[in-house]
């Protein structure tokens, strides 16, 4: 048994026949007998993976989903002893996963704070003036609601390292469950505008039904973050990568927890850290925000639903797009053109105090609206400043808006054949 036990691969393979029981409804304290043996050696990368191999399968994410609570609180007691030596790494301050940890801290304390009120509304009788404790409530829920960046900062900056290493299915299935939280979340906002300051049984009701599940799923989201997603993040991402995420998280914005904490920076090899900065693909150009291709920077432009023309510092007309819906026909024989005199004498005064105003920082943009032939027209016009504040020129966006604006209701199902 001990030569099955340390074989990786025969370990996922009994992980994965558990796994298939508890979703076919076995008895999650019996099948925690069949694997007493593991449970001091599964650690939450092999957790993630045991949930990427059943996806790789074909077992939806949703049903995922469905058995995260059941085996994270079967693997639980492993897990709890394995937290520490996993997330020691991350104890530096600016760390973004001891940000995410102190988020939790406080998440849990408005969790605490609002159980508590929660058992004063349950014990009151039935037509009494609760006003004062629903005040409290909606108080600490529009702090909770805040958790709406705790989780977007795993969707689209966290999760997306991991999925460069390959790692999809943990992230898709607590992505599912950020979406379920974030439903009963707006459900118990709309029950507490529409609340009456008396105790009733609706409410009493809502608050077993509803409120409860919703803090319960939110608290269970916490272990398994700092159990199973954090650990697993510390064996997996690099320094540099731990280094973007942290300088990305400021424009997503924090949860309870005050945003000046600083970047992290991990200690590194100075020769290494110039190679990192300076390794571009052939080919490619580096942004700030990727790499791209001239071809690719090409595609982009002409295929954004609008047009961009951009005139420098000296007036010149340097660059437009060449989409396929033009607005306003230009030839490449303008390049180089004043910009002055890419318009008619009657407007030519009002492109001048544009370019003046954005010059000297009277403004920073303008905009006009018009019909022109079928279409109703919105013209944009944006300074462009370096990191000095020194002026680098003028960007014009102009975008046919009537099929925006002949919009309504809502669309959510995509409609491809």
């Amino acid at each position: 048994m001990s030569e099955l036990i340390n074989n990786r691969e025969h370990r996922q393979e009994i992980l994965k026949s558990i796994i298939r029981d508890l979703h076919a409804g076995h008895d999650p304290e019996d099948i925690k007998q069949r694997f007493a043996e593991l449970l001091d050696q599964v650690g939450a990368t092999e957790i993630s993976e045991l949930e990427q191999a059943l996806i790789n399968e074909g077992l939806p994410v949703e049903e995922i989903q469905e058995l995260c609570d059941v085996h994270v609180a079967v693997f639980r007691e492993s897990l709890d002893k394995q937290f520490d030596e996993a997330m020691a790494k991350s104890e530096q301050a600016e760390h973004p996963v001891n940000v995410f940890k102190m988020e939790n801290e406080a998440i849990t304390n408005v969790l605490d704070q609002i159980e508590s009120i929660l058992a004063e509304i349950t014990e009151a009788k039935i037509g009494e003036d609760i006003s004062e404790q629903l005040n409290r409530w909606k108080e600490l829920h529009r702090d909770l609601l805040t958790i709406d960046n705790h989780y977007l900062r795993k969707e689209n900056i966290l999760f997306p390292f991991l999925e460069k290493n390959g790692i999809t299915g943990p992230p898709s299935v607590m992505w599912g469950i950020h979406d379920e939280i974030r439903g009963q979340l707006k459900e118990i906002s709309q029950l507490l505008e529409t609340t009456d300051r008396l105790a009733d049984r609706t409410l009493i009701s809502k608050i077993g039904d509803l409120v409860k599940p919703a803090l319960h799923a939110i608290s269970e989201m916490i272990y398994k973050e700092e159990n199973i997603l954090f650990p697993m993040c510390m064996e997996t991402l690099t320094a540099d990568e731990w280094e973007k995420i942290s300088a990305d998280s400021p424009e997503v914005g924090f949860t309870l927890v005050e945003g000046n904490f600083g970047t992290y920076k991990a200690e590194r090899d100075q020769s290494v850290e110039e190679e990192v900065a300076s390794a571009t693909p052939e080919g490619l150009l580096r942004l700030p925000s990727g790499l791209l291709s001239l071809e690719e920077i090409v595609a982009i432009f002409n295929n954004l639903q609008l047009d961009v023309t951009f005139v420098d510092k000296d007036d010149r007309v340097r660059f437009f797009t060449e989409g396929k819906e033009r607005i306003f026909q230009r030839t490449r024989s303008v390049i180089g053109r004043h910009v002055q005199n890419c318009h008619p004498p009657s407007s030519v005064n009002i492109v001048e105090d544009i370019l003046n105003d954005f010059k000297t920082k009277k403004r920073d943009s303008a905009e006009f609206w018009l019909p022109v032939k079928d279409m109703f027209v919105y013209i944009r016009y944006f300074a462009l400043y370096d990191d000095n504040g020194e002026y680098m020129g003028t960007l014009e966006v102009t975008q046919n808006i009537k099929p925006l604006q002949e919009i309504s209701g809502e669309k959510r199902i995509y409609d491809g054949a």
